[in-house]
């Protein structure tokens, strides 16, 4: 059954960005950012009831609370070390976000500009580096322009597909990034190069708006689907139970 009402641009990018824990099974969900925290709810709450999530901090939630919400329920207790040992046996699927990321899937988050003499600096490395060779791996980007999608990354912290290449099978074996999703569609690297190619496009935004803010050739099949519509059921759960307060209409504009 789908939509009979309205639906949102941010709510597209729920749906889009629960569709990638799709399958996983048990395993721990990572998300960075609001509409990401969202979609592993909605996830979580329909086809995927075995993912792990947790507080933020070290409790695995038993229950699935409204975003911003203390959980009723918890599951377990997870401290930074075994936090570290999921991520190295790769029982993690985290959603990061993006300063910039290129073709081939390289991530920065740490700093804009020349590394001697950034002109902005930002979060750091991280762990990214860990994520990307370790477990599998996906991208939020909720502003999609050229600033963003570049041709290549001033630092390189979450690791492509290129250079997990080149640096043989200690870095490729485990080596998987699952989707990166956007304001205006989402992507994959399904291609023969491992480049990323525009796999829809959400409803009211066109392939040229998306080429347009991209810096990179983009692979773009013949025909580009339009991103899942939502069932009523998860309209119902992300609107009256995982986020009542509509906080993911900050995060993405309509």
């Amino acid at each position: 059954m789908t939509a009979t009402t309205t639906t949102t641009r941010a709510e597209y990018c729920v749906v889009a960005c629960a569709e990638a824990w799709r399958g996983d099974g048990e395993i721990l969900a990572t998300p960075m950012g609001t509409v990401p925290a969202i979609g592993a709810r909605l996830a979580r709450l329909t086809f995927s009831p075995d993912l792990l999530l947790t507080d933020g901090e070290a409790m695995i939630l038993g229950d699935t609370p409204a975003v911003g919400a203390k959980a009723e329920v918890v599951e377990g207790w997870l401290p930074y070390r075994l936090h570290l040992s999921m991520v190295a046996g790769g029982r993690r699927h985290v959603m990061m976000g993006a300063s910039q990321i290129d073709r081939y899937g390289n991530q920065n988050i740490s700093c804009i500009g020349d590394w001697s003499r950034p002109d902005r600096q930002l979060l750091g490395v991280r762990g990214a580096p860990v994520n990307t060779v370790n477990n599998p791996t996906s991208y939020w980007v909720p502003r999609h322009s050229p600033r963003v999608f570049v041709d290549k990354v001033d630092m390189v912290c979450g690791v492509g597909y290129d250079r997990a290449a080149a640096a043989g099978p200690a870095a490729s074996r485990f080596h998987e990034i699952r989707r990166v999703v956007s304001d205006l569609g989402v992507f994959d690297f399904e291609t023969p190069d491992r480049t990323m190619r525009l796999r829809s496009v959400h409803p009211g935004v066109s392939v040229e708006q998306v080429l347009a803010a991209t810096a990179f050739p983009l692979v773009v099949p013949d025909e580009v689907p339009a991103t899942r519509e939502p069932t009523e059921a998860e309209l119902h759960l992300i609107r009256e139970v995982i986020d009542p307060k509509r906080l993911r209409d900050r995060e993405v504009r309509s």
